[in-house]
């Protein structure tokens, strides 16, 4: 795992290898401020999916969070920035842990940027992984963490903010997910040439190598 204060770059060199190697290139965004562009329908579904949720175990509203009909009043103070911040590092882990091997990989880069944090890897995983690996922290912190916390009584107006922030922050993770689901066959594997992504199906092209083998 290797630690950087910017997105890594796509290796043409790798790119061309990759190519010749039978990977198909996804058809993604080009850069992260597209992508969050385009993501913005999915925040607010997320959004929507995060408060629903909410909801079911606790009471609401935009007054919670100092809106009204009348005014908007919003505090900021340390302890929110350093939430904020805490919510960012757990949200980039909890993708970060669910990668193979990630302790130990040379293949995996971490890092934060103005833009938020990344998590990317270059390892060969599984479609069925690559997609727990991309909506882990929305599934985990905006879906199943409320219902923890209400069970016991904890889920309070600061911590529901959190909640749908993250859920609206997980827009891209979305995206990646919807572009993974219609582009990558049931079998295939994925791994990442810096922010670029590439699918294989390795099973087929197994199978179909083995079928081309003269007998013997």
């Amino acid at each position: 795992m290797k630690i950087l204060n910017k997105l890594p770059k796509s290796n043409p060199s790798i790119h061309f290898d990759l190519i010749k190697n039978g990977w198909v290139p996804m058809k993604e965004p080009k850069n992260l401020i597209r992508a969050s562009l385009l993501s913005i329908p999915l925040m607010i579904v997320d959004a929507i999916i995060s408060i629903g949720v909410i909801n079911i175990f606790s009471s609401i509203s935009l007054s919670d969070f100092g809106m009204t009909s009348d005014s908007i009043s919003i505090t900021i103070n340390v302890a929110i920035i350093f939430l904020l911040v805490l919510l960012l590092i757990l949200h980039e882990f909890l993708h970060l842990i669910f990668i193979p091997n990630f302790i130990k990989s040379e293949k995996i880069y971490v890092g934060l940027t103005l833009l938020g944090g990344f998590v990317i890897t270059e390892e060969e995983i599984s479609k069925s992984r690559y997609i727990f690996i991309t909506i882990a922290p929305f599934m985990i912190i905006s879906i199943i963490l409320p219902l923890i916390l209400s069970v016991f009584g904890l889920l309070t107006t600061t911590l529901k903010f959190l909640i749908i922030l993250n859920a609206m922050a997980s827009s891209v993770d979305m995206l990646n997910f919807l572009l993974i689901i219609k582009q990558v066959p049931k079998n295939a594997t994925l791994k990442n040439n810096g922010p670029d992504t590439y699918w294989k199906n390795i099973q087929i092209n197994e199978k179909s190598k083995y079928n081309d083998s003269p007998l013997i």
